[in-house]
Formats: C-alpha cells, structure tokens, sequence
C-alpha cells in the first residue's frame, strides 16, 4: 500500500514548525530530543547537531529552569553557525508560562513549545498559567503540542471522571475511564487554546502511554475525535531492543491506520550510548512500512546450516556500514539514492532470486557450493566475483550504480 493510500483514511490539519510542515498530507516527521543539560549550550548544541545529522527534522529540549532558558538563543546561534537548521521544541513542564515570559529571546528562538496539561498549574492557576503560555506563541507566531502523558495526566479530572463513572449503572473498566481522561485532556486544552486566539493550524496534539494496547486505544480515540495534528510515542518505551519492539509494535498499528504526523522513539540509552539510535529506528520504522525512504535498504540472508562460514555475515556488516558512511555526500550529491535497494544473499536456495528483486543483489557461496558470487543488478545477472576482495568489489559496484543512476 502506497503512502498516499495509507495516509488517505485521516486528514490532519498541517502545522508548519520552522520549516518543517506536520500534518496536512505531509510525510511523517521524525524528531528526537536532546539528554543534556540545556544550561550546558555547547554540548546541547552538539547534541542537537548529531541528532540532525542523524536524520531528526525537530529536536525538542528540556528548558526546565531560568539557566536552560538563557542558554536556548546560544544554542540556536551555534547551530546556525554550523549550518544545522534543525527547529528546536522547548519542553515545557511547571514553570513554562514564567521561563517564556522572563526570557522573550528564548520564546523567539524556540520553533514550537510542548506543554503538558498535567502540570501546567493547579486549581484556579490551572487556567491562568496556560493562558499565559498561549499568549506567549500567539505574540511570537509559535506553534504549540498539547502533550498528555499518562504518568502526569491531570488527576482532579481524573478523579472526577471515576467518580462520575462509579455511579453508572454499568460502570466502564477503570482502563476506559483513563483512556477518555487522556483524550479529553488533549481536546479540551486544544480547544481552549483556540478559544484563546491560537489557531488551530498551531496546535499539534499527543497522548503518550507507556502499554502497547493502551496508547493503540487512545489514538484510535483521540484520531475518531480531532482533525488536529498528531504526534505519535510510545513513552517510556525501555532500553535495547525490548524499547524497540514495543515502539515498532504499537506505532506501526496506528501509522497503517493513517494515525500520527510526526514521531518519535523514547529508547533509554545504554550508558554513553548513542542518542541517534532513536532517530535511526524512526526512520527504519517509517522505511519498513513503505511511508517514507531514508537510506538504502540492505535484505540480508539470516543464515541456517547450509550457510556455516561467516562470510555473507561479514559483508553484510560491511556493506550496511559502507552505505551509512558514503550517505551524507551521497545525500549532497545523488539525490534520490535512499531509494536504492542492495541485497546480500548467503546460498543458492533464495540467493538469487532475492538478488534479481533488489536494486543490486549479490548471491555467495554457502557451505559446499563453488566459491563464486554471481551480482544481479536490475533483476539481470552481470558478474561474478571471486577471490579474497569481494567487498571491495562490490563496494565499488554500488558505488558506480549509485553515481550513474542518480548522478
């Protein structure tokens, strides 16, 4: 299914964040945020840098106290300076209304703010506080994210809700109860948003869970419900490939449904671990399923007992580091080339025939058979490699492809 077919069966209002357009038939985003301390401007920007280069078209940042939210136009200059357009989202929690009225220069600098409703204030400062943070992105033409997360989801409407359904004569599971508290939690602040003076293309909304089951049950709600822009997450997701699987699991549901606009993995890295693995599986995640294309895809055998040696291992590992490396000048230079498709085959059993459905294919000996590698390139057999350089070679025929095809 194409992505126009996909995307066909929810229309979103578009948002335009800097440069960036959410919603409204665009592809979807993928955005990151930053670990770092904002206060810290030099390594925050770096980090921002990465994760850009990376492939995240937003980076959010904590400003979480007056020295983070003087460090953000020194953040946003240092990028400039490197050339990194990235938008920046500040995220916003307690004390967003005082930081952005305090520090005009870091609302300027900031292309969206994130604001949870949970936490925005309390009681009668509820209201008040939110207000303040709307006027703030009316005055500096800012759009925001309602961002409803279940672990601080506003329990005095919560607690209203289980009353009122306790008293139903058949009462819904207290589960329900809480998916509809984070769905009205997201509209009602949109719509006071807009009933504020914020217009409706500003205003993106997210209502992240931490359970497969319950964030599926929440945006189907919140899709049924809202033509706002969405912004999909599995918060909390975990660390390694348990992360993974369970973003990959519960995003990839609602992305075939023609739910979400922008996204973005939570994986909690290893320690000193790469940050940029989260924005790598986004896209791999929107690559898979055919929404979008960011770098060329390697299909690999997985190996089995006719398969003993390490070889089609080795030059797997090594062509998929290959094309990472060649991608930023292959990005400059051939656009287009994410579209590229390369196959690595261990034996003769489905070797060539996955290497004639790829773009380039290479079939290798497996256990027992004669120590040749015919390629495939456009479905049609063109070479055969032998000898100790076979990476090498056919490093080079990529690299050839690529240039005459997209060159």
């Amino acid at each position: 299914m194409s992505y126009s077919a996909i995307h066909s069966k929810r229309t979103s209002i578009g948002v335009k964040v800097g440069h960036v357009k959410v919603g409204g038939g665009a592809p979807v985003i993928v955005q990151s945020m930053t670990n770092t301390d904002t206060a810290d401007a030099e390594a925050t920007a770096r980090q921002c840098a990465e994760l850009a280069v990376a492939g995240s078209e937003l980076v959010r940042i904590t400003v979480d106290r007056e020295e983070s939210a003087a460090a953000v136009l020194a953040i946003r200059e240092k990028l400039d300076k490197m050339g990194v357009n990235v938008p920046l989202v500040g995220d916003f929690h307690y004390n967003g209304h005082t930081l952005l009225t305090a520090y005009p220069d870091c609302a300027e600098a900031l292309a969206k703010y994130r604001i949870n409703p949970g936490n925005v204030g309390f009681k009668e400062k509820k209201d008040r506080n939110f207000a303040t943070m709307i006027e703030v992105a009316i005055k500096h033409n800012k759009p925001i994210r309602i961002g409803v997360n279940w672990g601080s989801l506003d329990q005095a409407m919560l607690t209203s809700m289980m009353d009122t359904n306790a008293k139903l004569a058949a009462p819904l599971p207290a589960r329900a109860v809480m998916h509809e508290a984070i769905v009205q939690s997201g509209i009602q602040s949109a719509l006071y948003a807009e009933e504020l003076g914020l217009t409706r293309d500003k205003i993106i909304i997210s209502a992240k869970c931490s359970e497969v089951q319950d964030l599926i049950a929440v945006y189907r709600l919140l899709a049924s419900r809202s033509d706002h822009a969405l912004h999909l997450g599995l918060t909390e997701a975990g660390m390694g490939s348990k992360g993974i699987v369970a973003s990959t699991a519960a995003l990839s549901v609602l992305l075939q449904e023609g739910i979400g606009d922008t996204i973005r993995i939570s994986l909690t890295p290893e320690p000193g671990g790469d940050r940029t693995k989260e924005v790598i599986v986004a896209q791999e995640i929107l690559q898979t399923m055919g929404l979008r294309a960011f770098a060329p895809m390697v299909i690999a055998c997985p190996g089995c007992g006719r398969t003993t040696s390490t070889v089609f291992q080795e030059l797997a590992q090594d062509i998929q580091t290959y094309v990472r490396a060649r991608m930023p000048e292959w990005r400059e230079a051939y656009p287009g080339f994410e579209n590229l498709s390369l196959a690595v085959m261990g034996c003769i059993v489905n070797g060539p025939g996955e290497s004639k459905h790829a773009d380039i294919g290479i079939s290798l000996p497996g256990t027992g058979e004669l120590p040749s590698a015919p390629i495939y390139i456009d479905g049609k057999k063109v070479k055969t490699l032998r000898g100790e350089n076979i990476s090498a070679q056919f490093q080079d025929i990529v690299e050839d492809y690529v240039k005459q095809r997209w060159g």
